[in-house]
């Protein structure tokens, strides 16, 4: 199974290690470590994540970390890494519609 990401979960994750880095560069390179690391151990489990509650639709799931979701689709033959954004967030549902599109 291979793992894709969008140009929106990588911005993203770019996005909190750049946040993280102006009060600790080294902390923010761990914890963007450990977000990919989770992502990564998906390739033997990618159900592993639980079903986002926004659509209930089983392909697409999300591992919650800190106070970070990672929102993914489960393919036949690969994992799409489709957004990382923080947990208090919605997330949205117009991103996911125009993704499973593409």
């Amino acid at each position: 199974m291979k793992i894709k990401w969008t140009k929106e979960a990588l911005f993203n994750i770019q996005e909190i290690e750049d946040y993280i880095s102006q009060d600790n560069p080294t902390a923010a390179i761990k914890f963007t470590d450990k977000l990919i690391s989770l992502v990564e151990a998906l390739v033997l489990f990618p159900k592993k994540g639980r079903v986002v509650p926004e659509l209930s639709f089983d392909k697409i799931r999300e591992l919650i970390y800190k106070n970070y979701r990672i929102v993914y689709l489960v393919k036949k033959n690969s994992i799409e890494v489709l957004t990382i954004f923080e947990g208090h967030k919605l997330l949205d549902k117009e991103f996911i519609v125009k993704s499973k599109s593409n």
